[in-house]
């Protein structure tokens, strides 16, 4: 395959080939953009808030839905969080090496293994829980409540119609 060059791609003269209601209007105005762009400012936020504690929003989430559900296998908790096998098995593994999750063998299906939060995960999850919430109060800060309940509202149409085109759908919605 041929390697292109600059005087292969589109130029003003042939714009109208390529132009889009979001290309025109630069990044800002690409909802995908403001997605990515909304998701490391809320990363930057729960870590400046949760800094004691070495956990990341992912492994919060992996250990709240193990806080209210014990003994799930890693595909369910993938399921539960949107999380691929291998991704799911890399963050348990992770808590498991901080002694905030356990593993035992399935009683009922012996070839799986079943995740558990530990003592020391609910201590942890106690400990973050102001640290998550303030992070979330902030991230929220510049709306008001109604434009606050219609911003959720519209983020959680979006992620339940566009779920299956995830590399992991979430399951519980």
């Amino acid at each position: 395959m041929r390697k292109r060059d600059n005087d292969d791609l589109p130029t003003a003269d042939h714009s109208d080939e390529i132009k889009t209601k979001f290309h025109d209007q630069g990044l800002w105005s690409r909802p995908g953009f403001l997605v990515r762009r909304l998701n490391q400012i809320h990363y930057s936020m729960f870590f400046e808030e949760c800094k004691n504690e070495n956990i990341t929003p992912v492994q919060h989430g992996v250990l709240s839905v193990l806080l209210n559900e014990q003994y799930l296998d890693q595909s369910s908790i993938g399921l539960k969080v949107g999380l691929d096998r291998t991704t799911s098995a890399d963050v348990i593994k992770r808590l498991a090496d901080k002694g905030l999750v356990s593993r035992r063998v399935n009683p009922v299906d012996r070839r799986s293994r079943q995740s558990f939060i530990t003592e020391e995960g609910i201590r942890i999850m106690k400990q973050l829980r102001k640290g998550m919430i303030r992070s979330q109060e902030r991230l929220l800060e510049p709306l008001n409540n109604e434009e606050r309940e219609i911003f959720v509202r519209l983020l959680s149409k979006l992620v339940e119609e566009n779920n299956q085109y995830g590399r992991a759908a979430l399951k519980d919605m």
